[in-house]
Parts: structure tokens; sequence; C-alpha cells
């Protein structure tokens, strides 16, 4: 349900034009003057404001250019009972989206409410499009202690080489995103970065996924099809959690790695490939090695360079760092004005025992974006987040 804000110093166009809007099922805020409405604006998100041109104080061409100020990206329709044709041409100048002369007319202001609705649902679809392309592209590793400038020193110093690197850490430390920074550094950032989750697919499936197959390979191998070491040619290829790796499959592997080749599954055509590993891990590499579990040349093959990623735990310093940012993007992503986190909230964060990490501390953030009014305070922290005993 679209919310409208209503501007006019004449109380009885804001009553009228409140009936019409809630009867099409808008939600409707009045605002007599321009100086409520900058602050109603800066409080809520409005998809439709119409706003009166004559007003006491602060005229509508004005409060016009307040909103662009603000960056209101709302369709701004003018209205006004002395209206000539300089006036409304100087109104779409200044960004209105459209001009309605007094006395309003029903159908007139229909259809504009209607093709104003179409355009703001355009607008905030691009805005989310454009916001999910961002945060693809955008990796930044966020955090200032000790621990991250080492990272990111790390990363700056290896990703320019062909170096083979595994990254440990526990599950939700921001793994994955040290990998991207890897790739984007590095000069096959052109071309394609390949994730593989080892612990998500079957052991019975990965050599396919990682090596592809031929067409009859197995029941379900309906055509040929093209695995993540053919993907990822000329570019990166992430082997997360290869602690879960099958034994087959880290034979395979360590063949690839050590010739460059590989073989599709049911073929027996070798398949040159370049393509630069990393690989991530929550387990020690070391203890499954002692149990059998994983291939001591294999560990050797991939930990070139180590890059380990702290837990959330080790760099609470970062907390105010991580707060700031995740709020941001989670409000961006809601649509919503940016909420505010006072000092003691921050305090009580610290304390917070994050076993899920960087993760858990994005979920609980979002959960308390939701969940609180305004400003994210101690009270809400410690009533929605577990705090260490």
């Amino acid at each position: 349900m679209s919310n409208i804000l209503i501007i006019d110093d004449e109380e009885a166009i804001r009553a009228s034009l409140k009936e019409i809007f809630e009867y099409e099922k808008y939600k409707v805020d009045l605002a007599a003057d321009g100086l409520s409405a900058l602050e109603m604006v800066r409080e809520k998100k409005y998809d439709i404001i119409f706003c009166d041109i004559k007003m006491p104080g602060m005229d509508g061409l004005e409060v016009l250019e307040k909103f662009q100020l603000l960056n209101v990206d709302s369709p701004v329709i003018m209205i006004s009972g002395h209206g000539t044709v300089e006036t409304a041409v100087d109104a779409l100048k200044k960004g209105a989206y459209d001009f309605i002369e007094k006395p309003l007319d029903l159908n007139r202001i229909l259809v504009t409410l209607r093709n104003a609705s179409d355009q703001s649902a355009l607008v905030q679809e691009t805005k989310v499009l454009k916001r999910k392309i961002q945060k693809k592209l955008s990796t930044d590793i966020v955090g200032e202690s000790a621990a991250i400038q080492d990272i990111k020193e790390m990363i700056a110093t290896v990703a320019p080489t062909e170096a083979r690197v595994l990254i440990t850490g526990g599950n939700g430390s921001g793994k994955e995103l040290v990998a991207r920074q890897l790739h984007e550094q590095s000069p096959r950032s052109a071309s394609p970065f390949i994730e593989v989750n080892c612990a998500a697919i079957p052991s019975e499936l990965i050599e396919s996924e990682l090596f592809g197959h031929e067409k009859g390979a197995f029941t379900s191998a309906i055509k040929q099809r093209q695995g993540k070491f053919e993907l990822a040619d000329n570019g990166t290829l992430f082997l997360d959690e290869i602690g879960d790796m099958s034994p087959s499959a880290q034979a395979k592997v360590l063949r690839a790695l050590q010739e460059n080749r590989i073989t599709r599954v049911g073929g027996d055509k070798d398949i040159k490939v370049n393509v630069r590993i990393i690989a991530a891990t929550n387990k020690d590499l070391r203890k499954e090695i002692n149990e059998g579990n994983f291939r001591e040349d294999l560990y050797h093959r991939l930990s070139v360079i180590l890059i380990h990623v702290p837990s959330l735990n080790e760099r609470v310093d970062d907390i105010p760092l991580l707060a700031e940012h995740f709020i941001k993007t989670i409000c961006e992503d809601y649509g919503m004005p940016l909420k505010k986190i006072d000092k003691d909230a921050l305090a009580e964060l610290k304390k917070v025992d994050w076993t899920g990490n960087i993760r858990e501390f994005r979920n609980i953030i979002e959960r308390l974006i939701i969940l609180c009014p305004k400003t994210i305070d101690a009270k809400s922290v410690k009533l929605h987040a577990n705090p260490k005993s």
C-alpha cells in the first residue's frame, strides 16, 4: 500500500484529497505547511507527494527545492489555484512530476496519481536492482582492527601473484569476502570468479560439479556439462569448505593442480585449464589429515599462503564500523530512513558472544532495525541478542 503526503494550507483541500486517496486504498499523511512537510519526509518515506504552491511562510516551489537537497526521489505533484504556464514550467524544471490546477478535477487527479504510482514503483525497483548489483560488486572488508589490517595487507601482497591461498576461520567470519578480494585485486579480475561450496554438494555429485560430465556418464547425465574448473578458466576457482570434500574428489583436484588438466566424469579426454585456486575451511585440516580424512599432499598444494580470518569475538573493536555498515545497507534494502544506534547499544553489542560471527551479527542488526522505532538502544540489544554469560 502506497504512502501519500498532502501539503496544503487549506484544510478543506487536505480533507477532500485524503478522503479520495483513502477510498483508493492509499495511506495518507497531511501537512499544513512546508516546514512540517520537510520534517515528515525526514522521518518517513513517501511514494507520492502532493504540494500546494501558494502557502504562507515557505511556498511550494521552495519546498520542492528543499526536497531536491534532501534527495527525496518521490514524484511530487504541484497543485495551485493561481496557476500560469510560467509557474507550471518553473515547477517542472525544479523537478516536479506534474502540475494540476485548482479547482481539482477528480479524474485528472486519479490519472496523475496512478501514473505517478507507476513511476514511483519503477524508481524503487531500479534502486533495488542497483543496490543488488553494487552489493555483488562491492566486497570491501569492513574493519580497522589490527587483525583486519593484517589481512588487508596480506591480500594486497598476495593477490597480484599466482600463489594458491588457503583461508581458515569459523562459519560466517568472512572467508568468502577475503577470497573475492584476492580475485578482484589480481590480474585475473576481469575473468570469472567461480565458487563451489563443497559442503553443500553431495559427495556423489561433487566430481561432476567440479569437472563436468559427458552425456550418458550416469543416469541423469542427459547432455554434456562443463564443470567449475572449465567455467573458471583464466579466472579464480574458490573451493569453500574444502575440508568436506570426498577423498575421490580430493585426488582429482590434486591431479588438476599438478597438471593443470582435468577429465570430465565419463570422459577420457584431458582438458587443459588455467585456474587459480583459493580454498577455505572452518576445519582444522592438520587434524583431518591425522584422522585420515584429508590428503596431506593436497593440503600442501593448497596452502602456499595461509590467511586466518579472526572471529568477531576477536575483533570487537570493529563492531561500531560493522554496525554502521550494516545499518546503512539494510535500511537501503528496506527503503526506510537510516536508523540511529546509540553508544550504549554499541557497548552492549560488544558484550554478545558472537558464535555465528559476521553472519549472526548482520542478522541481529537487521532484527533491531525492524523492531526498533527510531533509535537502536541498549535495552533493545539486551532483549534481542544473547549477551555472554
